[in-house]
Parts: structure tokens; sequence; C-alpha cells
């Protein structure tokens, strides 16, 4: 009876947010307390959800102060250069930015953290997308598939969860997997490359002067998305939305509402907003690389060091009260309804998990497994990791089911480290996973519904994750 209801309670959930019935935080909280009740465990609902805020409070701490920091370094101009680069790569050709925006993506995923990936790939092309018209899903769907396939690095979370739950060595999972991730990660620039060509098939193929031309597309508020402000606030440049990405950093000329932006060159990024701080460019830059080392490294919790990588930011770059109460008010949007997604989604998983639905639906998927397959569970496994990985999160995958799938291949010869690898093919699909709170980062800053790229994304995602099962088997390493 769990099983059917937690297959159920998710099913629900999708149908309802991907027909925009119901928004995500009001879905990842109603749904779960409905379906606690309905098995007959509404008195432990509070306790469930606790704990589930509890497990997610780390990650809502990384999130906040992650938008506050990169916030800060977007507002000051960290990153004008690699935009520069880009849009000088890009022009006004559709297919280019689409396969810019999955460059961008794959380069910054480098550091492990979606989220990073999410906020600096949205606010370096989302001007793009604005001007030309281009479809916004197209954006969320390749950055968050490009994403996926590089989630799989040791330091990104997956692989290191596989080989901490099988007692195996991080490097000899990854390093062989490393053909079968570049072969997927080859499938999401062509894949970026073929809907490019469909967006300039669809929009044609315009010169600079005549994006120039165009009127940018209106801004809307997507609720269900976590959009940032409405239009007056945007046309006077105030508030949380000057940027038209969600940061509030008013960083982004050509791409916004703001009608007072200077378009005597496209430029996406602002050369003139009173944010810049070119003098402390070098100390910026320095302060990201060493953030981002600490973490590789694991110096201190990631939650931390943004913690105080924020508040260290913040107090160089703005060292007067007033500028700093301006930019917290300028972020204070985004982290709202990020955070609060985050903690919705508490709410959904600690629900799935205090019943037991998840344990019975892992045994169930499990059970099903014919036996003849045994020989083959290392392929079996890379199948399930994409419906499971997209259904729960990687602890509940890596920590609860995998071993039941490794002692499953063992018995038939199947080594678990053929097991662990097979393990990472399902997280393309992983990274538009409800369950994922970046994901809420990249829609809400992209001002795209939910739904919408959910509908989108999956398909493509799936075969993405195919292609990287297909190629591991193929090489061998499975």
């Amino acid at each position: 009876m769990l099983t059917i209801l937690g297959f159920a309670m998710i099913a629900t959930f999708l149908v309802l947010i991907m027909t925009k019935k119901m928004s995500p935080i009001a879905a990842l909280v109603l749904i779960p307390a409905l379906f606690c009740v309905a098995v007959g465990q509404g008195a432990q609902l509070g306790d469930y959800v606790i704990e589930g805020v509890g497990n997610l409070a780390p990650t809502a701490a990384m999130l906040m102060f992650a938008i506050v920091y990169f916030g800060v370094m977007i507002d000051v101009g960290l990153f004008d250069p690699i935009v520069r680069g880009i849009l000088k790569f890009c022009q006004a050709d559709p297919m280019r930015i689409v396969v810019g925006t999955a460059v961008l993506a794959a380069i910054v995923s480098l550091d492990g953290d979606g989220s990073t990936t999410f906020m600096i790939t949205v606010s370096a092309m989302y001007p793009l997308y604005k001007r030309l018209k281009m479809s916004l899903v197209v954006m969320t769907g390749v950055a968050a598939t490009a994403n996926g396939v590089m989630n799989t690095l040791p330091w990104g979370g997956p692989t290191a969860r596989a080989a901490t739950a099988l007692k195996l060595d991080a490097s000899e999972i990854f390093v062989p997997m490393i053909p079968a991730l570049a072969t997927g990660l080859l499938a999401v620039f062509v894949l970026a490359y073929v809907l490019g060509i469909r967006e300039r098939k669809r929009l044609g193929m315009l010169t600079l002067d005549e994006a120039l031309a165009r009127e940018p597309e209106p801004e809307t508020v997507s609720a269900g998305a976590g959009g940032t402000a409405g239009k007056d606030r945007l046309r006077k440049g105030t508030g949380a939305s000057a940027s038209g990405t969600g940061t509030g950093s008013g960083a982004f000329a050509g791409g916004t509402e703001n009608e007072d932006a200077d378009d005597d060159e496209f430029q996406g990024l602002d050369p003139n907003r009173p944010t810049l701080r070119p003098k402390l460019y070098w100390f910026n830059a320095g302060l990201t690389a060493a953030l981002l080392a600490a973490m590789i490294m694991e110096l201190l919790p990631i939650p931390v060091l943004f913690l105080l990588g924020a508040a260290l930011a913040l107090t160089v770059n703005f060292p007067h009260m007033p500028d700093q109460r301006a930019r917290i008010a300028a972020y204070a949007d985004n982290v709202l309804n990020v955070s609060g997604m985050v903690f919705a989604a508490a709410v959904f998983t600690g629900v799935l998990t205090g019943t037991g639905m998840v344990e019975h639906m892992a045994d169930w998927v499990v059970g099903t497994v014919p036996e003849a397959m045994g020989p083959h569970m290392a392929i079996v496994t890379g199948l399930l990791s994409l419906p499971l990985t997209y259904f729960m999160s990687n602890d509940g995958f890596y920590f609860g089911v995998l071993p039941v799938l490794a002692e499953a291949g063992a018995a038939h010869g199947v080594s678990p480290v053929e097991i662990a690898r097979a393990s990472l093919a399902g997280q393309a699909l992983h990274m538009s996973s409800p369950l994922v709170p970046a994901v809420y980062v990249l829609v809400g800053m992209a001002k795209v519904e939910f739904g919408d790229h959910t509908r989108f994304t999956v398909k493509w995602a799936v075969l993405t994750s195919l292609v990287v099962l297909a190629a591991g088997i193929l090489f061998g390493i499975m």
C-alpha cells in the first residue's frame, strides 16, 4: 500500500505543477500532508516535517548566502570579462547563444555546485534570450542537462556518495567513467546545436544591428518559479529587479525592461552600473578562487564558507552600511523564494522518507528485476538510476537503494565498482528533479514556470542519460 501511495503522491505532485493547477511551493507542502494523513500517520506529520527541515536546513543556508555572494560578485563586475567573451562569440545568432549556454554551464559546473552554475549562467545569458525573444526553457533545459552530466565530478556529490555507500575509492569510480561522461557532455553540445538551429529557424538569422533594433520581451512574473518583481519596479530599476535576473543588481542593459537602458552596445552587462568595483577586481577574483578551492578541499562545510564569503564580500565591496542594506534588500526576493522552496521540499522529502514510502518504493523496484537480469545488474542499475534519482534525493538512492543493487549484482558476479559507475548515468535527469533545490534557483532567475521547464527538459535529459549509459557499455566500463 505504501508503495502505491508513494508513486501516487509523486504523480499527483508532478501533474499539478505541470498543469499549473498549483504552485510548486503549495504542492510540495499540501500534497505530502494529505498523503501523510491518507496513510494513517497524520499525527507524525510534525515530526516528519521537522526532520526534513533539519536535513535540508544546511542546503537552504548555503543557497541563501551563495545567492548573496554571487549577487555581489555579479554586481561588482567579477564576471564581466567572461560575459563579454561569450557575447562576442554568440553575437546575435540563436544557435551560438544556445551552444554558448551549454559551454558556459559546463565550465562553471567545475566548481561542483549546481546553484552557483545556474546563477552565473542565467546572469550571463538571460539578457540575450530576452532581447532576441528566444525560448527561456531552452536556456534552462540546456543548462540543467549540462550541469547534470558535470555533477558526476568527484566533488559534485553523486560519485562521493556512491563511493561511501559501497566503500570504494571515488577515483576508482570516476576516472574510468570519463570517456562515457565526455560522450554525454558531447551529446549535450549536439543537443544545444540542434535546439539552437531550431531557434534560428524560428526567429531568423539576425545581425547585431537588427538585434539592437528589437524591443525587449516584456518581463513576466512566474509565481510558481520564483519570479522576483513586477513591471513597475523593473522600470524604476529599484528593489530586487533592476537586473531582470532575480539578483537585483541592475547589472544588465539591453536585456531587461529597464526603459532607460543604453542600447548603444549589445552587451548584456551594463558597464556603467554604480555597483562596479574595478579597483577590487583582483581581490574579488582571489576571494572567489579561494572560496572554490576551500569547497573542493572541504576545509569547512559549504554553508559556512558561503556565509563567511558573503559577509567578507559585502564588507569589503560595500563598506558603508546603507550600501550593504541596499544590496541585501536587492537580493531578498530571490533569497526568500529559493529558501522557501527548499523548506517546502523538506515537507515532501520528510513525509516520503518518514512514512516509509521511499523504502517500499525502492524495494518494489528492485524486486521487479527478473532473476535472468542478474548478470546484467550494472545495466539494470543504470536504467533504474533515471527514475529513482528523479523521484528521490541522491542520499536516498545512493545510501538506500544502491547497496541493495550492489548485493544483487555481487550474487551474479558483477563487481560493486561497475554498479557504482552505472549509478551515475541518471544524473543528467536528476538535476531537473523537483527535489533538487538548485533547480529552483535556475527557474526562478530565468522566470520560467517549473512545469514548463519539466515538460521541455525531461525528454532531453533522459536521452542524455541513456547516451552516457550506452557509452559506458560500449567502452566496457560497466
